[in-house]
């Protein structure tokens, strides 16, 4: 059996993350393909990152190479070839290009909202989602996040995040623009808001009209950012 798995694992690229059910022969003998998995890990070619959870770490130069943050995660995006969840937050914000800093907190969207966890040197939490998630959502989402936790963008200024914003707004086609108008209808008010002002001042001809109902129009959002980069901002309530 062991000889098996070796060569089950052997296929198996650097970094992937496997459990025991990886395995055929985990059905006939479930207890033995665990020990044996725990019995590689002891020796030193394996790594367990979580219970169960198992990879063949990947060397380079300067020693050990840190785990794919995907493959960290992997379990809380997919199930049975469907997106559940995606990586959001700080994670989205360095991908953007809106902060240099390299997370350690990874949140991951989905529809319902789960527990804290720590896996590795991540700590993992959870950010519910009321849209449902696709692939094809899920750059649009990331982005309406970005909109959502503005305040909390580490290292750059409203400013320069509202500009690096209006450039990514600036280069999604009509399709999207539509898309994303639809999304944000079920996110928070200030991602709303913060949408039709960008949106507008894109586009003064743009139809916001749906987002703009959507808002109480005693509710104000204060994100600092200039009346010359952000324009429009006093019609939706952006101080």
């Amino acid at each position: 059996m062991i000889d098996i798995i070796k060569d089950t694992i052997d296929k198996f690229p650097m970094g992937f993350i496997f459990t025991a059910s990886s395995f055929p022969v985990t059905v006939e003998n479930p207890k033995g393909v665990s020990k044996a998995l725990n019995d590689l890990v002891a020796e030193g070619v394996l790594r367990k990152m979580s219970k169960g959870r198992f990879y063949k770490p990947q060397i380079g130069k300067f020693g050990e190479l840190p785990l794919d943050t995907y493959q960290t995660v992997k379990d809380l995006l997919e199930k049975d070839g469907k997106m559940i969840g995606y990586i959001t937050g700080y994670s989205a914000f360095n991908d953007l290009m809106l902060t240099t800093q390299v997370p350690t907190i990874l949140q991951i969207g989905m529809r319902h909202e789960k527990k804290a966890l720590v896996r590795g040197i991540y700590r993992i939490s959870f950010v519910k989602q009321e849209n449902t998630i696709t692939k094809e959502n899920i750059p649009l989402l990331r982005f309406l996040d970005c909109l959502r936790f503005f305040k909390i963008i580490p290292d750059t200024t409203p400013d320069k995040a509202c500009q690096r914003l209006l450039y990514l707004l600036k280069e999604l086609d009509e399709q999207q623009i539509v898309k994303i108008k639809k999304l944000a209808l079920k996110c928070t008010p200030q991602t709303i808001a913060l949408l039709g002002s960008m949106l507008e001042t894109i586009n003064p001809q743009e139809n916001t009209e749906a987002l703009f109902k959507k808002l109480n129009p005693m509710t104000s959002y204060k994100l600092s950012i200039s009346q010359s980069i952000l324009p429009t901002q006093k019609k939706w309530n952006i101080r």
